[in-house]
């Protein structure tokens, strides 16, 4: 009897499955809101200034926030809204969430080159919610998020989004705030697929942990090609052994900036281990004030003969002294891929100079040479002029303004008076073409040679402005 009725419930629940029945209404009755496609929301043509100011205007109404000011007048600026703005400058605005979410409105009708939200004070919900709009919108080519250290979880998920997914972000910068745990997992997640080919991440606590998290996913990225890790307080130790994996299996990467660390002699060995691998990729490393010394310029003599495509190399602001340029020199000599090497505030002396003139009279490809902030005074002088009598290719030599010690001012502006005598030759000789000097010493007269090889007093002539410092200085420029 108790079998009969464990049939009978079998075939009662077999017979309700079979009732059962999955069933959709009709599509026009499923659809209960829609939102319109990019092109359609950006109709370009029929759109002026005029209407963006007054649509933001009254997001801004709706959202209960007051309308940027700043936005308001780039807004204005803006001639076509079909082709790219030049900029979207929202740096030091405080853009809560319901300031994020008004500008939308400005988002879906102008996209721009340029978008700076650099210590706007972003919160997490506003982040997330700007950042979607972003990729959706694909804003901007340039993305500056630098100085919002409060961007939270959601934030950077919502960046790693854009990263991953957009089509026409190429430069993110994110300096000056903590790369915690989150951030750098998110970020080398995005690393992954991303098509961003500069990156900045200068001063964000990724020494560490968050340093091999991203090395991690850059061994495997096929598409960025300038990283900027600047102030970053990397060691000599295990975090220049990850840079030092980072050039030993990243073969695209054509710039590597680690300026103002602490990377060391020791872990200038690493790096040095890593550019051995470098076959075709890194053109440009900056090491700048590292706390590297001469003795860690062994390590460098030893891979510069193997380089096939460093062409510049920046040492300035270490204490090399004479030693480690003499160190440097027959591989300097050798190296035949080189263009510009920076050895501003290294501690040369004369007797550094002279090496360089004896590097300079073997080295008949670099372009230019960086010595400015150093202590050679006339002798040095000499000897850079007499190398550049047989040196050709050199095109821009960078030296100091000024004096360091009033006593040597005479002897230092005669010795840079002979150096202008060397450079423009007897008319006799083959000479460089002097096109551009800048000296601020007293009595020393700027010449130009014409194709004529006359001699001839520059009266007039455009100031050379450093691209490093964006100061003055004496810059000696020459043609072959």
């Amino acid at each position: 009897m108790t079998g009969h009725s464990e049939e009978e419930d079998t075939s009662q629940i077999m017979k309700q499955f079979e009732e059962k029945r999955v069933s959709f209404p009709p599509d026009e009755e499923m659809v209960s809101a829609f939102v319109e496609s990019r092109d359609e929301l950006r109709e370009a043509d029929s759109l002026t200034p005029t209407d963006i100011i007054l649509a933001y205007i009254q997001s801004c109404e709706k959202h209960k926030v007051q309308p940027n000011p700043k936005a308001l007048d780039q807004i204005k600026e803006i001639t076509c809204v079909t082709d790219r703005a030049r900029c979207l400058d929202l740096s030091g605005e405080r853009l809560d969430y319901c300031s994020c979410e008004s500008l939308e409105e400005i988002l879906k009708s102008v996209q721009f080159d340029f978008i700076s939200l650099r210590g706007a004070e972003l919160e997490e919900n506003g982040a997330s919610s700007l950042l979607d709009m972003f990729l959706y919108y694909e804003s901007a080519t340039h993305l500056d998020v630098s100085s919002n250290s409060g961007m939270g979880f959601s934030g950077w998920l919502s960046l790693s989004h854009l990263l991953k997914q957009s089509g026409c972000l190429w430069r993110l910068d994110a300096c000056n705030m903590p790369m915690v745990d989150y951030a750098a997992q998110a970020l080398s997640k995005a690393l992954l697929t991303s098509r961003l080919t500069v990156l900045h991440l200068e001063n964000t606590r990724l020494s560490g942990k968050p340093l091999f998290t991203l090395v991690g996913a850059l061994k495997r990225n096929g598409a960025l090609q300038e990283l900027y890790l600047g102030e970053n307080n990397f060691n000599g130790y295990q975090d220049s052994m990850q840079l030092g994996d980072l050039l030993k299996y990243n073969s695209t990467l054509k710039t590597l900036d680690l300026s103002n660390n602490s990377i060391s002699d020791s872990g200038l060995e690493e790096i040095c281990d890593g550019l051995r691998f470098q076959k075709t990729g890194l053109r440009t490393l900056t090491l700048s004030n590292n706390q590297i010394t001469h003795h860690g310029m062994s390590h460098l003599q030893n891979v510069l003969p193997c380089l096939k495509t460093l062409e510049t190399l920046n040492l300035g602001k270490n204490s090399l002294e004479n030693r480690g340029i003499h160190t440097l020199k027959e591989s300097l000599m050798i190296n035949r891929s080189l263009l510009q090497l920076g050895l501003a505030s290294t501690g040369i002396t004369c007797e550094g100079a002279v090496t360089l003139a004896e590097i300079l009279a073997e080295n008949l490809q670099i372009q230019r040479l960086d010595v400015r902030h150093n202590q050679m005074l006339a002798g040095g002088l000499m000897a850079l002029s007499l190398a550049l009598k047989i040196n050709h290719s050199l095109i821009r030599l960078d030296l100091d303004q000024h004096l360091k010690e009033e006593k040597y001012a005479l002897s230092a502006h005669r010795g840079v008076g002979n150096m202008l005598d060397f450079l423009l030759g007897d008319e006799d000789e083959g000479c460089n073409k002097v096109i551009g000097v800048e000296l601020k010493y007293p009595n020393v007269k700027l010449f130009i040679i014409d194709s004529m090889k006359n001699r001839k007093e520059l009266k007039g002539y455009r100031k050379d402005v450093c691209q490093g410092c964006g100061k003055n200085t004496i810059v000696v420029n020459l043609l072959p």
